[in-house]
């Protein structure tokens, strides 16, 4: 829908035969020349539409279909108004400053140019449940001695090493987990090209095998797996072969695509197929970078040594990072003055898939952050204060996800499919609830179960449902402190349920088109029962002491053991020794009845929550 004025393109009557070819796009007879504009930095969505004579839906929609949530007033900046100024018909030739002046920001960031291409080193990511050995199997690889100074068999730190093998070499990314690897993921960082599913023989998959092949899926890259520990008494790699079947990882021998390498971590046994292996996968997919552009990696641990300042770990993904360059990382930068290669060696430069420690960043930067080379200090000091100024604007570009954003996605037909991440209380419920969800359908719609599990909703759920762009569903379950504050602060949707053809009748909605902003659940606080009362013959007043937050007289409130959720009501009395109070905060104590539950019990949490409408 256009406004009456300037139109988003000038048109003009012009036989087809006459046109150049490449001139201008040509609808019918009518050649279109796009219109040439220059946009600020930041500006409302409202602002873009009208300086393009367009309505703001076409704008709004237009956002929503590259995946970025905005209303009229929404401010977007520069490269995305670029985007949808470029989809409506425009061509954006400058980026205007305050002095007037054209910038291009990051303009390193390009692809790579084909003719330039070399093959380069495979990254490999170890993955797989705790204590199945994933530590110990690329110490073996390195022929060094990592495990022997963890504490507790935890990795302390994500580090990056190479090895050589027959003439090739390898990187390894040696991480504390799926849940480190995914948030990288999370912050635009792909920096795996294939997955190691480590697996214990003695033990099978387990939970955390589960969760670490929806993230290797996820990430679309290819899975192998070691059967770890085959020098074990109880090993079974047959049984552990089967359970890999049974979740979708067809291996080879049983005529699927998955390699399946049984293997011993302490013995080495099997150790020389498994590098052979991602080779042969390495040299199929053909893995290439162009070494002589300008670099680009990423960010894999920072931190700060006491004599020589802030130290990070880059991961080199294309081009060749050099000593005295200048480089922009996140919201710091600096100047190379050091690479230090995973032996302890000093380099002078490093190449793709080759990781080095940095010395010479202004700050520590984040895990997963960006690396890019500039051309000199002043074109890094002057995005970094575009990137300053981008925050103190408050703006927020909305890659989070809720049950109306993508039922708005699938209205304007910017997805097909719904992604959702689903934990229950039980295994029953998980194959009754994925059973029910996988039945929604709607003309061409679908669900798209990305990870289905059993127990409360953790922060590795909330990762997982960032970089997969997917809805949180909980049945009869609950979402960990440390889960909800981090879906928050990415706004992600965390929806729970405890009636099923709620669940399926909102899910149906949403795949409809039709879905709008319900009413949602913030928690309040949380009360600690310390001592139980009895009132009468049939009431009793659970004593707490709040522990965070608040509880509010007429309150909604879940009563949880163990961490379980036993029973869901509203607050009937909140006492303050004998007064009647109407809220009661953090540090004091106070009496609690709850409406139709007396099953108190000393150690049970009562959580508080209101409800409001979904923004």
């Amino acid at each position: 829908m256009q406004r009456q004025g300037r139109t988003r393109a000038r048109r003009k009557r012009s036989p087809a035969a006459d046109l150049p070819q490449n001139a201008s796009k040509t609808i019918d007879s009518e050649t279109i020349e796009p219109i040439e504009i220059s946009l600020p930095k930041n500006m409302t969505v409202n602002q873009l539409a009208t300086q393009m004579d367009s309505d703001p839906v076409d704008v709004i929609k237009e956002l929503i279909r590259n995946g970025i949530m905005a209303n009229i007033n929404q401010l977007i900046d520069y490269e995305t108004a670029s985007l949808v100024a470029g989809e409506l018909g425009f061509t954006v030739i400058a980026q205007t400053t305050d002095e007037g002046k054209s910038i291009d920001i990051l303009e390193q960031i390009e692809s790579d140019d084909p003719d330039k291409q070399v093959v380069r080193p495979p990254i490999v990511t170890i993955m797989g449940h705790v204590d199945h050995g994933k530590t110990t199997l690329l110490d073996a690889i390195r022929q060094t001695n990592v495990t022997g100074g963890e504490v507790g068999g935890i990795t302390q730190k994500i580090g990056a090493y190479q090895v050589d093998y027959e003439g090739k070499t390898i990187t390894f990314l040696d991480t504390p987990g799926h849940e480190a690897f995914t948030a990288m993921r999370s912050r635009g960082a792909k920096v795996t090209d294939i997955a190691v599913l480590v697996v214990a023989a003695d033990d099978g998959v387990m939970p955390q095998t589960l969760e670490a092949i929806d993230h290797a899926k996820v990430a679309e890259v290819p899975i192998l797996v070691a059967i770890n520990k085959i020098d074990v008494p109880d090993a079974n790699p047959d049984h552990v072969k089967t359970q890999l079947v049974e979740r979708g990882l067809v291996i080879e021998e049983w005529g699927g695509e998955v390699i399946a390498v049984p293997l011993s971590a302490i013995t080495h046994d099997g150790i020389s197929d498994l590098l052979e292996n991602i080779i042969l996968v390495a040299e199929i997919s053909e893995f290439k970078a162009d070494p002589d552009r300008l670099a680009v990696g990423v960010i894999l641990e920072a931190r700060v040594d006491k004599n020589r300042g802030p130290l990070a770990t880059v991961l080199v993904q294309t081009g060749t990072l050099q000593i005295g360059q200048t480089v922009v990382v996140g919201g710091t930068w600096g100047r190379v003055k050091a690479l230090i290669g995973d032996s302890g060696v000093r380099l002078d430069k490093i190449g793709p898939s080759t990781p080095a420690e940095i010395l010479g960043l202004d700050q520590v930067p984040d895990a997963g952050e960006t690396l890019v080379v500039v051309p000199n200090d002043k074109v890094a000091k002057d995005i970094i204060r575009k990137r300053q100024r981008f925050m103190q604007d408050g703006q927020q570009m909305f890659s989070g996800t809720t049950l109306e954003e993508a039922s708005m996605r699938l209205n304007v037909g910017a997805s097909t499919d719904l992604s959702l991440v689903v934990k229950t209380d039980m295994q029953g419920s998980v194959d009754a609830v994925v059973d029910t969800l996988e039945k929604v359908v709607a003309q061409d719609r679908k669900v798209n179960i990305v990870h289905a599990g059993v127990g409360t909703i953790n922060e590795s759920d909330v990762l997982l449902a960032e970089t997969s762009n997917s809805v949180i569903i909980g049945f009869n379950t609950r979402v960990e402190p440390g889960a909800r504050r981090l879906a928050l602060s990415k706004r992600l949707d965390v929806r729970l349920y405890d009636i099923i053809y709620r669940l399926s009748e909102d899910v149906q909605k949403a795949l409809d088109g039709l879905l709008t902003p319900d009413l949602v659940e913030i928690v309040e606080g949380h009360g600690e029962i310390r001592v139980v009362f009895s009132v009468g013959r049939r009431t009793k007043i659970a004593g707490s002491y709040v522990t965070s937050g608040r509880v509010s007289r007429n309150a909604k409130v879940r009563v949880l053991r163990n961490g379980e959720l036993i029973y869901e009501g509203l607050i009937s009395s909140l006492k303050h020794f004998k007064d009647d109070v109407r809220e009661m905060t953090t540090g004091f104590e106070c009496g609690i009845g709850i409406e139709g539950f007396n099953d108190f019990e000393v150690g049970d949490v009562i959580e508080s929550i209101r409800l409001e409408e979904a923004n």
